[in-house]
């Protein structure tokens, strides 16, 4: 039948062994064959589905990942949020290419403001995180003792965890305006696909409230002082 192969020849298409298209079937990775009489077919969605698979573990994408990604179906949103990134780094690599003190970059993996690669998908650190700790590096050279570096970064994490939490409750329809079934649906798939031109902008809204904030407080704590004083 035109389009539609044996598995062998499948394997043979998309550059992977037939041990590993069984091996992708069992994890969910790729919809069962169509059967033609004792036969299994494949078709161009399966080819299709093994080429994205490829191309998110070049990305560093775990399978565990990969698969809950390709099964969303929502390419915009794998873009616009976890992007194109494909450098890889260890810990060590991390500590070597930022300068950090070690000792300092553990406890930062301590208080999580340095996660997992696991934990987002990943099956090493990037380039996001070498240059977070890069930053870091800069601090301690600057004079910040490590351990208020520790402190502040341990704020951060869990002050951004929570606020996001919130965010992704409004997209969930849990918090904020109320919707309708159909209409939430609508909005979520829209907004998956212009992802990638939201975060940006939603990013600038945070470094905003965030400069805005710290200015504010520390005239208050300055005013505050000059009162006690």
């Amino acid at each position: 039948m035109p389009d539609q192969w044996r598995i062998d020849d499948l394997a043979h298409r998309a550059g992977v062994t037939v041990d590993t298209i069984r091996y992708y079937q069992r994890e969910g990775l790729l919809p069962p064959a169509e059967r033609a009489g004792r036969n299994k077919l494949y078709g161009p969605e399966h080819l299709h589905r093994l080429e994205q698979i490829r191309e998110l573990q070049q990305r560093r994408f775990s399978l565990a990942a990969i698969r809950s990604l390709m099964n969303a179906e929502r390419p915009g949103l794998v873009e616009g949020v976890f992007g194109a990134e494909s450098a890889a780094y260890t810990f060590d690599d991390l500590v070597e290419k930022s300068g950090v003190d070690r000792t300092l970059a553990g406890r930062l993996r301590e208080v999580e403001f340095l996660r997992d690669p696991v934990q987002v998908g990943r099956d090493a650190y990037d380039s996001t995180d070498l240059d977070a700790v890069s930053a870091v590096a800069e601090l301690s050279e600057v004079g910040l003792r490590d351990d208020v570096i520790v402190e502040i970064a341990g704020i951060y994490a869990k002050g951004i965890e929570t606020m996001q939490e919130q965010v992704l409750d409004v997209f969930g329809g849990r918090r904020g305006p109320e919707w309708d079934a159909d209409d939430l649906t609508a909005f979520q798939f829209s907004m998956s696909e212009v992802a990638g031109r939201m975060l940006p902008l939603v990013s600038r809204l945070v470094s905003y409230a965030h400069y805005r904030t710290l200015q504010r407080l520390t005239l208050d704590a300055i005013e505050e002082g000059r009162a006690t004083s």
